[in-house]
């Protein structure tokens, strides 16, 4: 059986991404001032302005020289997994698609401006969680995605 790429999707959900996190980035800038805040959803969900020049929770702020050679190293060895380790494997390739346009939504922020623009605000179970934007999402649910498919294809290939 010939083991596939699938292009064309992986294509899509990265652009689909990237558009989405970049369009909602310019839009925050473009209507909200740093600091400003509006409820979505009373006590889980607010949209709220940040500025972020670190990673996440701000740590390592200002350090846009580590952040960009470790983007670029990121950035290659996300394509080179692809195209040596994921072929034939359809959720993978999604999976690092997802983390692709993730790291390179807020590269693009940091070359851009110097910091990335955060704004999904959320009040999970009383915490107060850091503010994140759609570039983040896609990295967080890029990374759960591996994590599930590691484990199942190691149960999968267990020796019994």
């Amino acid at each position: 059986m010939r083991k596939s790429y699938f292009i064309g999707a992986t294509l899509f959900v990265t652009l689909a991404v990237l558009i989405l996190d970049q369009f909602t980035k310019a839009y925050i800038v473009k209507t909200m001032s740093v600091g400003d805040s509006y409820s979505v959803i009373p006590g889980f969900l607010n949209i709220t302005s940040h500025r972020n020049t670190g990673a996440a929770w701000g740590i390592l702020s200002g350090k846009m020289g580590f952040f960009f050679l470790v983007t670029i190293i990121v950035l290659g060895l996300l394509t080179y997994f692809y195209v040596k380790e994921a072929r034939g494997h359809f959720w993978m390739q999604m999976a690092i698609s997802l983390l692709f346009a993730g790291a390179l939504g807020n590269f693009i922020d940091r070359m851009k401006n110097g910091e990335v623009v955060d704004f999904i605000d959320t009040y999970i179970f009383g915490y107060d969680f850091p503010i994140f934007n759609v570039a983040d999402s896609s990295l967080t649910v890029g990374v759960i995605l591996i994590l599930i498919l590691l484990l199942f294809d190691s149960k999968k290939n267990k020796v019994k």
